[in-house]
């Protein structure tokens, strides 16, 4: 029997030109009238952005934009953010973009409603006061940053990757349009889709996963794993932007109550050292670590793997935790994502600290295998 305390704090909107509604949907939260709408420069050009805005001017919401952040939100973003915040006073944070724009919506709403420094929110539970209610409005289909409680933002001085959680810091609903996914550049597509599938394979095996979660991290996985390449192929395919948008929402549920692992630890230090981006470090480790892990759980793995009808999108059913890493690392090639870090400018010499690095992230407790430091050092070698 495993003991678990299960929450859904998150309402889910799901459909086509669903954004349209937006206003409509943040009233439901009550007699709110201030709007901070925090979206990424990206996303405000590709117009989807002014969309949302237009439908909150529509229901009579004052609305303020800040957009002054990037990939991987830092601390400095936040506070800039936070700036902005204190002299428009909002009752109400929509997060409209990707991860970036999620995360750093919630970062303004802990250092707003809570104050201090982002530092003082790494962790589980640090909040001190009630938060602002907030919304999701995903443009992507990855991070599932839209039903998770956690904030990842950088440290802007040491690149450190914080994961900042509070069970107050989940968004009151999640708008899931599948519409803004599709003038993504086939690379976002490839980068945050790719993550997503990396949610779902993880969570699957992750040591604090539930019946619950697992469930999640299974339906997550027959929208994705069938999807991922053709949505590339084919941009335009709505049914398979929507499966990949729900999968990556499901995903996100699945590590709301398991957690990821391994090939996420390995990945973050990736990025802070050399800037990869998150989505390539992920590519490359993710493989491997499915292959160190296979041993110990190759039936969690082959139950994942049997839980999708067999085509040439989906690993060979036969095969097991083999089959998934070699569909993980040639799904990963095919998209054009990173497959060698000797390709990415990492210095071998430089293997062992990275290795140190990833042993002290916070997912890495969680990967279904005790991981040691000539674990990661192996994953990476393997990985060079």
């Amino acid at each position: 029997m495993t003991p678990f305390d299960f929450r859904l704090p998150t309402r889910i909107v799901f459909g086509a030109g669903l954004v349209a509604g937006l206003g409509e949907l943040a009233r439901s939260l009550g007699e709110l009238n201030r709007v901070l709408l925090v979206s990424d420069p990206g996303v405000v050009a590709a117009g989807h952005t002014q969309r949302g805005l237009d439908s909150l001017y529509a229901a009579g919401f004052t609305t303020k934009l800040f957009r002054d952040f990037a990939e991987n939100p830092t601390t400095d973003h936040v506070e800039a953010g936070l700036a902005l915040a204190r002299q428009f006073r909002p009752e109400l944070i929509i997060g409209f973009g990707g991860g970036s724009s999620m995360d750093c919506a919630k970062g303004i709403n802990f250092l707003y409603s809570c104050g201090g420094r982002m530092q003082d929110y790494w962790g589980v539970g640090k909040a001190t006061a009630e938060l602002l209610p907030m919304i999701a409005v995903p443009t992507t289909a990855g991070t599932g940053s839209e039903t998770q409680s956690f904030a990842l933002i950088s440290d802007a001085q040491t690149h450190v990757k914080m994961a900042c959680g509070d069970k107050r810091a989940a968004f009151r609903i999640a708008l899931l349009d599948p519409e803004l996914t599709v003038t993504q550049p086939t690379r976002v597509t490839a980068l945050t889709g790719f993550d997503a599938i990396a949610h779902a394979v993880e969570t699957a095996v992750s040591k604090a996963r539930t019946p619950l979660s697992h469930a999640f991290s299974r339906e997550a996985w027959q929208h994705l794993a069938p999807n991922f390449l053709r949505v590339i192929a084919e941009p335009e395919n709505f049914e398979a932007r929507g499966a990949m948008q729900l999968g990556a929402c499901l995903a996100g549920l699945a590590i709301e109550n398991s957690m990821l692992g391994a090939a996420h630890a390995a990945a973050n230090p990736l990025t802070a050292s050399y800037g990869i981006s998150h989505g390539d470090a992920v590519a490359l480790m993710l493989p491997h670590v499915v292959r160190h892990n296979g041993p110990s759980v190759e039936s969690q793995y082959r139950a994942l793997v049997l839980s999708t009808a067999f085509n040439r999108d989906t690993p060979d059913q036969r095969a097991g935790s083999s089959g998934l890493a070699q569909f993980l690392a040639e799904a990963a090639a095919s998209a054009g994502l990173a497959t060698r870090l000797r390709d990415q400018g990492v210095d071998r010499q430089r293997l062992p600290q990275l290795a140190a690095d990833a042993m002290k992230q916070w997912t890495a407790g969680f990967n279904p295998v005790e991981m040691q430091h000539e674990d990661f050092l192996r994953l990476y070698d393997q990985a060079y």
